[in-house]
């Protein structure tokens, strides 16, 4: 793991998606890392047990109980995540959902569009919120976690998770390009093939299907044969990222270390 410079450490980070997953790695990671966490999610009970243990093990962290697709809420975690921890110089959006294993024609109008407000609205909203703050700072980094489905071929039975990802990249790639020069980056990542709760919650929808989507349980099954790739992996490339020497990388599509998944072509 390239070290990070003196410069970078004891910021302040703030992780969506804290409460479980690649998110609750993340926000540790960065905690051991000596950084003052953000820990923002739905679940405020979980939050709390991962500060809680996070503090217990000499980490900075609080819990920020929020729906990050709700214009107000984010608002609100602004205001009360300044008034704690100051300016975030390091912002991790997390939070996300897959949806359903279901064709358009089949979809549920409700979970389709709530797929576009987790995984669009919510980094949107949480950029929004915080860029202005951290190129006050004159440093930062900001992770959207985007998705290898954004650059496959179209597949018929998630179109909301992988148009998601797909405006995801695009509005990194624009939020990239107006913070060129203020110190402060924007990139996405792939977390690779993670058995998170998100993971278990594909495998029992495609396990209900009797139609096309069932076909997910493939895709399943090769992740259950191998292990999948562990999430302490994406919290390896964003310390790694901290570091002097990615100060130009900016608007790019990142790629864990050794994922099962190769990197594809981006930009």
């Amino acid at each position: 793991m390239t070290e990070i410079s003196h410069r970078t450490r004891s910021r302040t980070a703030v992780v969506t998606g804290a409460g479980s997953g690649v998110g609750e790695v993340v926000a540790r990671g960065l905690a051991q890392r000596g950084h003052r966490v953000a820990l923002v999610g739905r679940r405020r009970e979980r939050l709390a047990e991962v500060a809680a243990s996070i503090v217990q093990t000499g980490g900075t962290a609080k819990a920020f109980p929020c729906d990050v697709t709700e214009v107000a809420a984010v608002d609100a975690l602004k205001v009360a995540v300044l008034a704690h921890f100051g300016a975030p110089q390091i912002l991790f959006n997390g939070a996300g959902i897959f949806g359903e294993c279901q064709t358009i024609a089949e979809s549920t109008p409700e979970i389709w569009l709530e797929t576009l407000r987790a995984n669009m609205n919510g980094p949107y909203l949480v950029c929004r919120a915080f860029m202005g703050e951290m190129v006050r700072t004159g440093w930062g980094r900001i992770f959207n976690v985007s998705s290898a489905a954004a650059l496959a071929p179209i597949y018929h039975v998630s179109s909301a998770y992988q148009l998601s990802k797909i405006a995801l990249n695009h509005f990194t790639r624009q939020l990239a390009q107006e913070l060129a020069g203020t110190g402060v980056t924007a990139n996405v990542l792939h977390p690779g093939e993670v058995r998170t709760e998100m993971f278990a919650a594909i495998k029992a929808d495609a396990a209900s299907r009797t139609g096309p989507g069932r076909e997910m349980l493939k895709w399943v099954e090769k992740v259950e044969r191998t292990g999948g790739d562990p999430a302490e992996k994406t919290a390896e490339l964003v310390l790694e990222m901290l570091a002097s020497e990615n100060d130009a990388v900016n608007g790019k599509f990142l790629w864990i270390k050794d994922g099962l998944k190769p990197p594809m072509p981006s930009w």
